[in-house]
């Protein structure tokens, strides 16, 4: 019997369950009827491999916190439990869109509607961290549109900030939740003690989409959106979009601060500065400074050992939604200024640890996809891997079925020259292909 007719039979005097409405990173949502209020609800079952990660059990503890979320722009949660081996919430069934459908068919928002929608984010953000929960995956596909009110969803699997009673939290599993587009530097470097501040950087980056068309860092792969978000500046928005005002410019880039302490205090504050026509780049003072200097020293020293954690950190994609396994010790001294990732796969159990990229250099991979961007990048697979990879000064744009050795790593990205079958660029004669 299917997962999803157990889970009728399992739930028939609750639930009757209609149909699937999508399938997203964190869970299946099925549209149901609530047979004792005879209303309509959004039932969504948690993904099993997440479910096993967590733990039912631990999960189920967490999402009581939800339960007392009270607040006009937060999704209320009606129930949720276990049937049959499988994890489940339920949360009102919502007529409307979500903004990231909004996106999908306008790209742009009005100026107006989107420092609206953004303000009422963070008034219920504000709030939820005030009672100690912190969303850890602000994304439009989890802001609903309803009347024209903004709603958030799915704090539903947000992690606590205190200890719940009784219990650790799930950020002592290791385990680091998030959407890459979307997740602030310290969030996507593993660090366990995620603060109210990451979700500040996450609203900024969906405030920065909805006035641009895009996101702050973009990438064709999770790794290289890491690698960008952590080591690069994101780009003036009236440059892009002259009508944006200057405040709404400043609030939104000081949001996307690289470090934690250079961004607003609290989401009441960012939302207080959209309001503030006076508000400008010159009110972040010297933590802009701060930044711009931690920032370059960021991009000398990481660009190396960051191809390591990009490209070693095992990113499992299931849908839009990104979990990083991971264990990330990072050493930084005084002394050799230097970062030291170390990874384990969640499947190991420490004993196999793999080093960072130091053999990557002189291998051969093939071209698998090319872009005729201004860089001419291309994909290119080197030992089952697939990296963003750029032509060597010199050397024509790749293209698809190009094969290629790799010359140097630089952050998430490789450089790559041709090479004549069985051939490297120095004439020398190569080893069987490794991809």
């Amino acid at each position: 019997m299917e997962t999803i007719d157990r889970l009728k039979s399992a739930l028939s005097d609750r639930y009757l369950i209609d149909r699937e409405l999508g399938a997203g990173g964190m869970a299946t949502v099925y549209l149901a009827r609530d047979v004792r209020h005879d209303r309509q609800v959004a039932l969504k079952v948690l993904r099993p491999e997440l479910a096993a990660v967590i733990g039912a059990v631990r999960f189920l503890a967490e999402i009581k916190t939800t339960a007392n979320l009270q607040h006009p722009h937060i999704l209320p949660l009606h129930d949720s439990g276990e049937a049959d081996g499988t994890v489940f919430y339920v949360m009102p069934y919502v007529t409307g869109e979500t903004l990231r459908e909004r996106m999908q068919h306008e790209r742009q928002l009005p100026v107006d509607d989107a420092v609206r929608i953004a303000r009422e984010v963070a008034s219920a953000l504000d709030y939820a961290h005030r009672q100690g929960v912190v969303h850890r995956d602000i994304k439009p596909e989890n802001i609903l549109l309803h009347d024209g009110q903004a709603l958030v969803a799915d704090f539903g699997i947000s992690l606590a900030v205190s200890r719940s009673d009784g219990g650790t939290r799930m950020t002592e599993t290791g385990m680091s939740l998030g959407t890459p587009h979307y997740m602030a530097p310290e969030q996507a470097m593993g660090e366990r003690e995620i603060t109210a501040k990451a979700d500040v950087y996450a609203l900024g980056c969906v405030l920065y989409e909805m006035l641009t068309g895009e996101p702050p860092f973009t990438g064709s792969t999770a790794q290289a959106i890491v690698a960008r978000a952590i080591t690069e500046q994101p780009r003036g928005i009236t440059i892009q979009r002259h009508t944006v005002p200057a405040h709404v410019e400043a609030t939104t880039l000081k949001a996307l601060e690289k470090l934690p302490a250079d961004r607003f205090a609290s989401a009441a504050e960012f939302a207080a500065a959209l309001d503030n026509h006076a508000f400008t780049r010159a009110d972040v003072g010297a933590g802009e400074a701060t930044a711009a200097f931690r920032g370059a020293q960021w991009r000398s020293r990481a660009a190396g050992p960051l191809a390591a954690f990009a490209g070693l950190v095992g990113v499992h994609s299931m849908t839009a939604q990104f979990l990083i396994f991971a264990i990330v010790s990072i050493a930084l001294t005084a002394a050799s200024r230097t970062i030291f990732v170390q990874y384990f796969s969640r499947e190991t159990t420490g004993g196999d640890l793999k080093s960072g990229v130091e053999g990557l250099p002189g291998k051969i991979g093939t071209v698998v996809s090319s872009s005729r961007g201004a860089l001419h990048e291309g994909a290119v697979k080197v030992f089952g891997s697939t990296w963003t990879a750029y032509p060597v000064d010199g050397e024509e744009p790749l293209e698809a079925g190009d094969r290629v050795v790799v010359e140097r790593v630089q952050g998430a990205s490789i450089y790559v020259r041709r090479v004549e079958a069985g051939r490297d660029w120095r004439g020398k004669e190569l080893p069987e292909r490794t991809e």
